[in-house]
């Protein structure tokens, strides 16, 4: 699946390329050598860069050189393989730092994810993927590996689907036609069945669901929020322990307290 989905990245550039002549494929090529890295790997090698980008390797050793001059990559001679740099730290520190929303949104999180013995996320969009930028743990005994920064797919997570629910109905046609390219083929009808039922949930509840689809262990609940800042497209979800969170208490109690929480930081932002 990995190799389907790199090859398929390089694929996305170069017809990016065509169908814009300001689209800049080396800078393209550059930002997915940086996102070739997966949220707990220390050192990579330029083969397996290569491998996941779908790049020759040539390519690979000039686009890590040139990283490592400008300080997103640091070269590890004794490993002889690359990590990423402290440039990419500041990036994040600084995109971060901008977000009014995660400073309002925080402290209300925690009370909600307190009150429902939940963990309460906030993300933004991110191509095909959403991105945590807040996590707020109200469950001691539940804590799934995430942490701020890494991704989250947008056809099985309830993050994801209510990101895609606030899209127009062009956009989301085009977001899911570029998103199934990045999937195995035998996983089309599922997601896209996913993501068709919660547009429906979100006409009739105000908010989506993911029950098990994206970890068989977790039950969620998600809703978009739009910065008024920025526009920036975010979403908030609830999630916790699917034995613990029913449809039913989803639908019925935490649901409408995670719109609720949308609402709040709404307003707090102005509007």
């Amino acid at each position: 699946m990995t190799v389907r989905v790199t090859q398929l990245t390089e694929a996305r550039t170069e017809r990016a390329a065509r169908e814009n002549p300001d689209f800049i494929t080396a800078v393209a090529r550059a930002f997915a050598v940086l996102r070739s890295f997966g949220p707990h790997e220390r050192f990579v090698g330029v083969r397996e860069i290569a491998r996941r980008t779908g790049l020759p390797k040539s390519t690979i050793g000039r686009l890590c050189y040139t990283l490592t001059q400008l300080g997103y990559l640091e070269f590890q001679p004794a490993e002889e393989k690359y990590a990423l740099g402290i440039g990419v730290l500041s990036l994040g520190q600084h995109y971060l730092a901008g977000l009014d929303a995660r400073a309002v949104a925080r402290p209300l999180m925690q009370e909600l994810a307190d009150r429902m013995r939940s963990t309460v996320a906030l993300a933004a969009r991110d191509g095909d993927h959403m991105v945590f930028i807040e996590l707020c743990h109200g469950h001691q005994l539940f804590r799934l590996s995430l942490e701020v920064g890494e991704r989250v797919p947008r056809g099985t997570t309830a993050l994801g689907r209510a990101g895609h629910v606030a899209l127009s109905e062009d956009e989301r046609a085009r977001v899911v036609a570029s998103y199934l390219q990045g999937v195995p083929t035998s996983e089309w009808p599922r997601i896209q069945k996913g993501l068709r039922r919660a547009a429906l949930d979100y006409a009739k509840y105000g908010f989506c669901f993911s029950l098990g689809e994206w970890n068989n262990e977790v039950s969620a609940v998600g809703v978009p929020l739009i910065s008024s800042s920025d526009g920036k497209l975010l979403a908030l979800s609830c999630f916790g322990p699917a034995r613990e969170m029913t449809r039913e208490r989803l639908i019925h109690e935490i649901g409408p307290q995670v719109v609720a929480l949308r609402d709040r930081i709404s307003a707090k932002l102005g509007g």
